[in-house]
């Protein structure tokens, strides 16, 4: 991380209850991450812009994303792929955490949305029986119950998103499963069929599918945005040999076919095959999109479909708007790097914290 390690370390305390910061001004920007801690502790840091950290809540396992309810100022971290645990918590912590899992044959894919009333809250899941993709729903009122599923139509689901309408969900299914008895071995490369579904959230019925050509079908569809527009922007990951990697970035919408920008300009051989996260800036003109094991992150131009700028930034994957064209960024070194529309950054570094794949804006 270029110029990162310099800049302001913060004391920890973590153990097996939570953990705050001391009494201040209240931030005008906060944010929270899963994480992983030394001696394989896991947990969820909430900190604000200028680096304080505000809770820190233990979990049993590696998590993976957050999902925010702006509604209520709840968060709910989803066990990383396949899990079978999340955890519900209060923001500002008025509440103690709730712990819920999916059915004894479902597991979830380490991503999760809440209804725009913040009364339900859809997760990508697993079914272990048929192999096949579904939406877990859940009560968010007050018990976390699961009250149905739906089909994620696909196989691999991971990002879901609820569009501006309120009543559609995309999904992007990755097109993979994975063993349950390893955990992480993947299922299914060979005949994989990623591919983006809407679905209409009242009946739990496809609206539309819009899947990749053959040549194209190794390329596992992860993570989505959605322009003002109505555009579908997403990241992916390719599950080929490297050297034939294709343009990882594209758009979709409920009625217009997947399109990747031009592999010239986006070359997925110099991203390494790999997406970790996208984010839409406030102004909703530019897609970031972390590329961690390359190292940097690239921005694209949603109205020319033309990548506009990169930088260098270690282990990048985490990223969410800032301003109105730049992004908080958070590394698995515990870096965050926040931009200010063209100013230079602000850095802060987190002591022994390793931040996981996403992060969230409250």
């Amino acid at each position: 991380m270029t110029g990162a390690l310099a800049l302001l370390a913060l004391p920890r305390a973590f153990g097996c209850s939570e953990a705050s910061a001391a009494a201040g001004a209240s931030p005008a920007h906060v944010y929270v991450s899963a994480a992983r801690f030394p001696k394989n502790a896991y947990g969820v840091v909430i900190f604000a812009e200028d680096g304080r950290v505000l809770r820190e809540i233990p979990i049993r396992e590696r998590g993976h994303d957050v999902a925010v309810d702006p509604v209520f100022r709840r968060g709910v971290v989803f066990a990383r792929r396949p899990g079978a645990f999340a955890l519900a918590f209060d923001i500002d912590g008025a509440r103690e955490p709730s712990l819920f899992a999916p059915p004894p044959n479902r597991h979830f894919y380490g991503h999760g949305i809440f209804a725009r009333d913040g009364r339900l809250i859809y997760a990508t899941e697993h079914d272990a029986e048929t192999g096949e993709g579904v939406i877990g729903v859940y009560d968010a009122t007050g018990n976390w119950r699961r009250t149905g599923e739906f089909p994620s139509y696909g196989v691999g689901p991971h990002e879901a998103i609820v569009l501006a309408d309120g009543k559609t969900l995309a999904v992007a299914n990755g097109g993979f499963s994975n063993d349950l008895a390893t955990g992480r071995e993947s299922i299914g490369i060979g005949v994989m069929e990623p591919n983006i579904a809407f679905i209409d959230l009242a009946t739990g019925s496809l609206k539309a599918r819009h899947g990749l050509s053959g040549d194209l079908n190794m390329l596992s569809l992860r993570h989505l945005v959605e322009t003002p527009r109505g555009d579908v922007w997403f990241g992916g990951q390719w599950q080929g040999a490297m050297e034939e990697a294709p343009s990882l970035i594209g758009c979709v919408g409920l009625d217009k076919s997947v399109r990747l920008l031009d592999a010239a300009d986006a070359p997925g051989v110099a991203l390494r095959g790999y997406i970790g996260a996208v984010a839409l800036s406030a102004d909703g003109r530019y897609l970031a999109a972390t590329a961690p094991r390359a190292d940097r992150v690239i921005y694209a131009d949603t109205e020319t479909g033309k990548i506009v700028r990169e930088i260098a930034i270690d282990d990048s994957s985490g990223i969410v708007p800032a301003g109105r064209a730049e992004f908080a960024m958070s590394t698995g070194k515990g870096v965050v790097r926040i931009g200010h529309d063209g100013g230079e950054p602000d850095l802060r570094t987190f002591s022994s914290t390793e931040f996981d794949n996403h992060l969230r804006r409250v």
